[in-house]
């Protein structure tokens, strides 16, 4: 027979055993429940910052029992590393970082695109600089998040200027440092988008070298993971869908955008206001022409070898259903 101490240390087993039996069981049903949700990149402007703000797509799927958890990206390269790691599904990024993002291997797709907004980036220089044109930057240093949808501009506009990428000193920084280096005299210009451009136009006096206007077309990505994708092609939609509304809603009502990206990105209005007159809204579909404006691009990042390897971006376009 056994003791008491025999006894207490089977029901310990016993109970040991139940307790794993019963974390087991739970455990494919914490897993369908993470997966009863859409994970969106964001960045700190935008028409998603909008979707968020307004809580649209989080109302349209409550009745589907779906979740929508947003994380916030400084720069488009830094979301689509999230989305190739599968910390997130879906988000928005400018003309560059699905580019650098293909070629690194990330198994991305194009899902839509906002309309052309060439005025939202430029190549900035204080107020106090010599710099008058792009001709000037020969041997000058200029600041830019790698990959992003400025480092095509800072390409065209050199070219225009009759300059080579060979003839400035890249200095590859994220907006909030390249932000301080330019303030502090460390860099010569900057090559920035929305809202960090507008806040420099309005709190540092900067001065624009060139605009995208001419250049670039510049625009806004929408792209998903690929297996998310191809596993809800009807969520894909759905999301499309509300950024249409929402961007139908903002096209309509500029101020009512202002005081929400305000309150979103917790930056002054006057700043929100200049970034959102230059903002172009409106999604569509990924046509043949924006897909070949991508592929030019694409092809001058190779040549120059920004990128490891040439790519085709029809690769990264999910075949028709």
């Amino acid at each position: 027979m056994m003791g008491a101490q025999d006894n207490r240390a089977a029901r310990r087993r016993t109970l040991g055993l139940l307790f794993a039996g019963a974390v087991a069981g739970t455990l494919p049903s914490a897993r369908a429940e993470a997966r009863q949700a859409i994970r969106i990149g964001y960045q700190k402007y935008g028409t998603l910052t909008l979707l968020k703000g307004r809580g649209t797509l989080e109302r349209r799927l409550a009745g589907s029992g779906i979740a929508v958890q947003w994380t916030e990206f400084p720069a488009g390269p830094q979301l689509l590393e999230g989305l190739n790691v599968g910390s997130v599904d879906f988000g928005t990024v400018g003309e560059a970082p699905p580019i650098f993002a293909q070629a690194a291997g990330a198994n991305l797709v194009y899902v839509g695109h906002e309309p052309p907004s060439p005025r939202s980036e430029a190549i900035i220089v204080r107020k106090d600089s010599p710099l008058q044109g792009v001709a000037q930057l020969k041997g000058k240093k200029v600041a830019l998040n790698k990959g992003s949808n400025v480092h095509y501009l800072l390409l065209r506009a050199l070219e225009k200027a009759g300059l080579a990428y060979g003839d400035i000193t890249p200095v590859y920084l994220p907006p909030s440092d390249a932000r301080a280096a330019f303030e502090r005299g460390a860099v010569d210009a900057w090559v920035i988008w929305d809202p960090f451009f507008a806040a420099a136009e309005k709190q540092l006096g900067a001065r624009i070298l060139a605009d995208g206007t001419g250049l670039v077309s510049n625009h806004q990505f929408y792209l998903a993971a690929r297996g998310w994708a191809q596993r809800n092609p009807e969520l894909v939609k759905t999301v499309i869908d509300e950024v249409a509304k929402v961007d139908g809603w903002g096209a309509a009502h500029p101020d009512e955008v202002s005081a929400l990206l305000a309150t979103q990105t917790g930056l002054p209005l006057p700043v929100v206001t200049l970034a959102t007159s230059r903002y172009s809204f409106g999604v569509k579909p990924v046509s043949a022409d924006v897909l070949r404006e991508q592929q030019k691009i694409a092809d001058a990042f190779a040549a120059l070898k920004l990128i490891p390897k040439p790519i085709a971006i029809k690769d990264a376009v999910l075949a028709s259903r």
